[in-house]
């Protein structure tokens, strides 16, 4: 399954021909079946040949040589080209390994992914090593080239950061630049270090990808001058149409956060809108049980139900996403050359496959999971387990802030003046306040306050999951907080809710203690437990793993729990300084 991302060798190159020619064989033969041709917007009949993971010819004629060749009857079948997410966040408890599995079961073959946690989890040529291990599973994997963490770091850190991007956007898995989170300091600030990184990774060929959520049509423009080329923020239709006319490629989110897609296809309904050539699907890094449905196979049938015509549907999840980040010699359609990803189905109304083919093999055939066998070295490559040398002591546990953190929904936070007597051992179950502290994963620093809104009642939570990966404590009791802490070390990193000394759940993330090894199955049940645990202490909202994510992430309103300390967003300045441990 080892397919090369972006050319073959000439030795495999000739094999390739000589296949039409007779000499060799094809490796696998659909017969007799309907096949959607991307380039002709029409569905085929005929015959689709694969030698190992490339596909050789789509077509009226049968190979002469048919030696060893696995034939497949299509007849029953429609196939449509593997499905492309374009916009990717591989850890949000799953790793990229869990994720493309599960994703090229259900159909979506290619993955354009974040690159963030690799920035803070190990050192770039490790993180190297491990884009070239992931060739080996069945989807095909890509990478963004960060330009922002998403937060604001102290020095040292920023400049770790910084001195690695210019060799991610060299890099030959990686084909887009961004997504730019900190527009605003390019746009405003006039930071001319990120466009620089921009007009490097234009230099590269590569695309730009904006995150301009409720942006006005002259933010948008600027934007778009300054060298940005697609944005996935769209809210309603009206947003869509906006971005269109400026020139955008414009994503269709449908994400745990934000599952605006069947909204926007009525709208754009409503409004006549009849042309989607510019248009791809995403989930934007849902948790996991928002994919037990699938992936981009559920944003196909969401566009389908909705009126969309079935072509443009299968389009908007293929082709049009390989097009617009240059890839589409390699995946997006069914035609001679490309990778072998395929998707067979039952009805073109039913996007879920029963059959998939990943780089020329099986990994779902009919309704059964083919297991791939395949490991990845992550401890070769420096993403280990959680081992903290340092404890949560008494002295730590300091909450003397005259501002809080108040949560208006999931992930946008209010500063409130804090009137609560804070010294206290536990702090009351009548109101919906707990002690939070983000600590430095090295146990150098820590930022101490209020959080409203989270929990009613839960004495202790402590999680090694969180934007930067440093550590997260929340609880209304000192004693709570410091044995979940404990127990989080104990298991390597992770999430352990401790309520009365009573270890309620835990959720180990052994993979730098930000990501599980649990297949994307097991996981989803789990988060299940964990948002039951949760709401039943007084959690109101919906998706917990992105408030732990998004607490320290400066691309929210307004305010935020930084390495730096309490910020305003909009102000970027530093209303309370983290203090050395």
């Amino acid at each position: 399954m080892n397919e090369a991302r972006f050319r073959w060798r000439n030795r495999q190159l000739r094999v390739h021909a000589s296949v039409l020619d007779g000499d060799a064989a094809p490796t696998k033969l659909i017969k007799n079946t309907t096949y959607l041709n991307v380039y002709l917007k029409q569905w085929m009949t005929g015959h689709i040949w694969i030698y190992e993971d490339r596909i050789i010819y789509t077509g009226k004629e049968l190979p002469s040589n048919m030696e060893n060749t696995e034939v497949i009857d299509g007849k029953d079948s429609y196939i449509v080209p593997g499905y492309i997410e374009p916009h990717a966040h591989p850890f949000q408890l799953y790793n990229p390994q869990t994720l493309a599995e599960y994703a090229a079961e259900t159909g979506t073959t290619t993955l354009i992914n974040d690159n963030l946690m690799w920035l803070f989890l190990t050192e770039k040529k490790k993180a190297f090593s491990l884009l070239e291990e992931f060739m080996h599973l069945p989807a095909t994997m890509y990478w963004w080239a960060r330009f922002d963490p998403q937060t604001v770091l102290r020095e040292e850190d920023r400049e770790s950061f910084d001195e690695q991007v210019l060799d991610w956007i060299e890099h030959d898995a990686v084909i887009q630049g961004g997504e730019l989170t900190a527009w605003p300091d390019v746009l405003y600030e006039r930071n001319e270090q990120i466009l620089h990184w921009m007009q490097e990774t234009k230099r590269s060929r590569k695309p730009l990808e904006a995150h301009l959520p409720g942006a006005s049509e002259r933010t948008l423009v600027k934007m778009r001058l300054l060298g940005m080329d697609s944005e996935h923020e769209s809210m309603t239709a009206e947003d869509v149409i906006t971005r269109l006319s400026i020139g955008y490629h414009t994503g269709l989110r449908y994400s745990s956060i934000r599952p605006d897609l069947p909204d926007i296809l009525q709208g754009l309904e409503k409004m006549g809108h009849t042309q989607y050539d510019h248009m791809m699907f995403t989930t934007d890094g849902s948790t996991p049980g928002f994919y037990e449905e699938g992936i981009i196979n559920m944003c196909i049938r969401i566009a389908i139900e909705a009126g969309v015509p079935e072509i443009d549907a299968y389009m908007m999840a293929t082709y049009q996403a390989a097009r617009h980040f240059g890839i589409e010699s390699r995946v997006g359609s069914l035609n001679a050359g490309r990778a072998a990803h395929l998707n067979f189905l039952r009805d073109p109304k039913d996007p879920t496959p029963h059959s998939v083919i990943a780089k020329g093999e099986w990994v779902k055939k009919e309704g059964e999971v083919v297991p791939t066998g395949i490991e990845i070295p992550w401890e070769k490559n420096g993403i280990e387990k959680l081992s903290l040398d340092w404890e949560l002591a008494d002295k730590d546990m300091q909450f003397s802030m005259p501002i809080g953190l108040e949560l208006v929904n999931d992930v946008i936070m209010k500063p409130y003046a804090i009137d609560t007597d804070a010294s206290v051992e536990r702090l009351s179950d009548e109101n919906k306040e707990a002690f939070i502290m983000l600590m430095d994963r090295d146990g150098e620093w820590m930022v101490n306050t209020l959080l409203k809104g989270f929990t009613q009642s839960l004495g202790g939570l402590v999680s090694s999951f969180s934007n930067t990966g440093d550590i997260l404590v929340i609880g209304k009791s000192r004693t709570d907080m410091k044995k979940a802490f404990q127990r989080m070390n104990e298991i390597g990193g992770g999430i352990v809710f401790v309520n009365e000394g009573e270890v309620l759940f835990e959720l180990s993330l052994p993979l730098g203690g930000v990501m599980s090894d649990l297949p994307l199955q097991h996981l989803m049940k789990e988060e299940r437990r964990m948002k039951q645990c949760l709401n039943e202490h007084g959690f109101s909202f919906s998706d917990p793993v992105y408030t732990l994510l998004f607490l320290s992430s400066m691309h929210l309103p307004y305010i935020r729990i930084t390495p730096l300390g309490i910020m305003d967003v909009k102000k970027k300045e530093v209303l309370f300084p983290s203090i050395m441990r």
